[in-house]
This record gives structure tokens, C-alpha cells and sequence, in this order.
């Protein structure tokens, strides 16, 4: 179902509160499972000093409400969390063929292997896993798969 009032932007500090607030309901959603390994006002923390001034953050807005984040570093496709109540509406297909565009290359990223959904929703999009751990690498201690997508063959 295609949003006709849906504005993709860069983040700007007064977004940071809705960036949070996305995230964390996204990730509560997708993975109800999974140890966050900081509490909500350290993520709020970290997304309004850290991820919105000095990170490459997009938004998705709806009526100037935000309704999905992604964060890009390089060529890494470092966060990318749409809100539970407007997924499966072709937004996070566009943040990924945004986040293409922007690469001269390919992207990477990381999913959680309990994360299903997410592996699934990648591998449609061209990305194949590349590495799988037993999570002792990230901060949630959960066993997670390295993606990539690149612009010619990706070698597992």
C-alpha cells in the first residue's frame, strides 16, 4: 500500500525524540525475545547526542510525524526500524533503495538470527549473508548474520 503523503529527509535535532520513540517500539516489537542492553532514557540518550547530529540519520515523516528511521554509515546500513503500526506499507523498501543509491559500492549490515522477518525482507532486496556469530561481538549477547548487497557479485 503506497503512502502518498510520505517525505523521506535527513534528521534534524528536533526529530530526535520520534527517532527514539520509533526505535524503541520497532525493536520491542521485532524482537520481544532479545536483552536490550540499554535502558529506554540511555537509547534517547544515545539517538538525540550521538545518532541525529552525527550520524548519516534519514527519516520517514507522515503528516510531520516520524514513522521510520535508518541510519547509514558508509557502507554500512546501520539501523533500520520502521514503526510497528506502519510497516508492510513499502516504507522500509524505500529507505533500502535509498540506502543503495548512496553506496558507490554495496552496503552491509547486521540482523539478529531470531529475526526472521528482517532476514527475509534483506535477502528480497539482493543481500545475502555473508557471516554468522553466536553474538559474543554485540552488546545484546545474541547470535547474529552479517549482510551484504553489492553492486556485483557478493561471495559468501
Amino acid at each position: 500500500m503506497e503512502i502518498n503523503n510520505l517525505v523521506i529527509r535527513r534528521a534534524a535535532a528536533a526529530d530526535a525524540s520520534a527517532v527514539a520513540d520509533v526505535w524503541l517500539r520497532a525493536f520491542s516489537s521485532a524482537l520481544p525475545g532479545v536483552r536490550r542492553a540499554h535502558t529506554d532514557q540511555e537509547v534517547r540518550s544515545w539517538v538525540q547526542h550521538v545518532v541525529v547530529p552525527g550520524q548519516e540519520t534519514w527519516v520517514a515523516t507522515v503528516e510531520d510525524a516520524v514513522v521510520a528511521m535508518m541510519v547509514l554509515d558508509g557502507e554500512e546500513l546501520d539501523q533500520l526500524y520502521v514503526d510497528p503500526s506502519w510497516q508492510s506499507r513499502g516504507i522500509g523498501n524505500r529507505f533500502v533503495d535509498l540506502a543503495k543509491t548512496q553506496s558507490a559500492t554495496g552496503l552491509a549490515l547486521w540482523t539478529f538470527q531470531v529475526n526472521a522477518p528482517a532476514q527475509r525482507f534483506y535477502e528480497r532486496h539482493g543481500f545475502v549473508a555473508v557471516e554468522h556469530t553466536d553474538g559474543s561481538r554485540n552488546e545484546e549477547r545474541e547470535p547474529d548474520i552479517r549482510y551484504e548487497w553489492r553492486r556485483g557479485p557478493v561471495r559468501p
